[in-house]
């Protein structure tokens, strides 16, 4: 199997995970995104403190996505030792890296920085305050998906049926 073909199951793999659990992604990823969108548009008018405890409340529903999407990704898996993998699919592991440094150059560098400096000062923070609204479920969910889809790659593998049962007691 090529690398690349290799490669290109993780993300086929995050966007069916990604569309199957629609609701648990977006829904977790708006608390972070009805948050930046007020922190951010608003940032002068919010009490400090509450801005650092609605950063706590993204932070908690961060980890939960991550845990449910790891505890999805990982049903019917075994934990393995990726030595093997990398020692054998570097090069997959390397195209992941080129796909997510294109997906970064295209939505933090272009949309976030290069299309804001375009933008007249007064649109900026409001721009910037959608735009982390939208990216919050869609990009960023689903890089959390994909960053669990490498894991999954390369630290897991199915439980197969012809493994022998471990004797109960």
């Amino acid at each position: 199997m090529s690398e690349l073909k290799l490669a290109l199951e993780v993300p086929r793999w995050t966007w069916q995970c990604y569309t199957r659990h629609l609701g648990l992604v977006v829904g977790l990823s708006l608390i972070a995104s009805a948050q930046r969108l007020v922190v951010v548009n608003w940032t002068g008018e919010i009490d400090p403190a509450l801005a650092t405890a609605s950063e706590v409340v993204v932070v908690a529903a961060r980890v939960l996505l991550v845990v449910l999407v790891w505890r999805i990704a990982m049903a019917g898996r075994t934990m393995r030792s990726g030595r093997e993998f990398v020692r054998r699919h570097w090069g997959s592991l390397l195209w992941q890296v080129v796909f997510l440094g294109a997906a970064f150059a295209v939505f933090e560098v272009v949309a976030e920085h290069l299309v804001s400096a375009l933008l007249p000062p007064s649109a900026r923070q409001t721009y910037l305050a959608v735009l982390l609204f939208v990216k919050n479920p869609t990009v960023i969910g689903l890089t959390f998906v994909w960053m669990i889809g490498v894991i999954r790659q390369v630290f897991s593998a199915e439980v197969t049926s012809d493994r022998p049962a471990v004797p109960r007691r």
